[in-house]
């Protein structure tokens, strides 16, 4: 017969759903009011990529996916990660876009106009320059670049004006420490929805892989910055090697747990959602891959187990990759 005083009771019953709620409240709480709003990590990187040469130490730091607005990303914010950045001390800054927070965004109180996050950004400082690639909320939140087809974004224009140059498609070769390497900015792959003017029924991307890769003109280490990570299974398999893909756009999933994001924006779902990958070509050698779990939100202003993150990379220090958060 069971023991009467191990029956459930109605007070414990209420206790553990008490605590259950409470515990769940906190969470939330955390996961809408803290992660995104207070922390900011710097997660460091060291590696030596493939092709990459021994006495070329390049530190790189990277933003992505600030998605501006108020009150989540508002002017003290980015003040803040440009802060950051800058006392990072960065040969080159790289920005993977995403900057607007996009039309009719969910619990946005109010968008800021292009001009006041470039402006905040204009104060970005390294030797070798600042660029940018553009992101599909970029895009997205321009209605005459999604009828025509075509650009420049409020968001490009906005950069342009202050000094930092979006690259499209387009390669640049840079020297440090007598050394050269090229930088190469993929077009978004996800930039004109379906039925727009340009894009047709089905929608398109702006990206041309094999076209930015011809223009590389002998056989200097490439950095490929392309929003989307899911570009990289052709970077792997692209005859002309890339050293280093890096990419935003997933926020990590957002909410992550154990490694493991149920919700990734990516038709590749966890396989590219965060973090530094490794993949063989079918030369034999490896292609290293670095995802960002970016700055901002996307859809609603929550993340739990991805703070909002600066990366800085330092390539050619070693020969093995090491990962560090700060």
């Amino acid at each position: 017969m069971p023991d009467p005083r191990r029956r459930p009771t109605r007070r414990r019953f209420l206790q553990t759903f008490g605590l259950s709620a409470l515990f769940a409240g906190m969470l939330g709480s955390y996961a809408a009011a803290i992660e995104p709003l207070y922390r900011l990590n710097t997660t460091r990187y060291r590696l030596r990529p493939a092709g990459w040469p021994r006495g070329l130490d390049l530190r790189i730091a990277v933003i992505a996916d600030l998605h501006a607005c108020r009150p989540w990303m508002d002017e003290a914010r980015i003040a803040q990660v440009v802060t950051r950045t800058n006392a990072l001390a960065p040969d080159l800054v790289l920005l993977l876009g995403d900057f607007v927070s996009g039309l009719k965004a969910p619990f946005v109180r109010t968008q800021m106009p292009a001009e006041i996050w470039a402006e905040a950004l204009a104060k970005l400082q390294a030797p070798l320059g600042r660029y940018a690639v553009l992101g599909n909320h970029d895009w997205w939140d321009d209605a005459a670049g999604q009828w025509l087809g075509r650009g420049p974004t409020p968001a490009q224009a906005a950069l342009e004006r202050v000094g930092i140059p979006v690259l499209e498609n387009t390669c640049l070769r840079l020297t440090h420490k007598e050394s050269v390497f090229w930088l190469a900015g993929l077009g978004d792959q996800m930039a004109l929805l379906p039925g727009g003017g340009g894009s047709g029924r089905r929608g398109r991307g702006r990206d041309d892989l094999p076209g930015t890769l011809r223009q590389i003109t002998d056989d200097a280490p490439i950095i490929l910055m392309a929003h989307e990570p899911d570009i990289f299974p052709q970077v792997v398999r692209a005859p002309r090697p890339v050293s280093l893909t890096l990419s935003g756009h997933t926020h990590g999933g957002q909410v992550r747990a154990f490694g493991y994001a149920p919700v990734v924006p990516s038709r590749f779902r966890n396989r590219y959602a965060y973090g530094h990958k490794v993949e063989v070509a079918p030369d034999g050698t490896p292609r290293d891959l670095v995802v960002s779990g970016g700055l901002g939100c996307s859809i609603a202003p929550v993340r739990f187990g991805v703070p909002p993150e600066i990366l800085l990379l330092t390539l050619g220090a070693r020969d093995d990759s090491e990962m560090q958060v700060t």
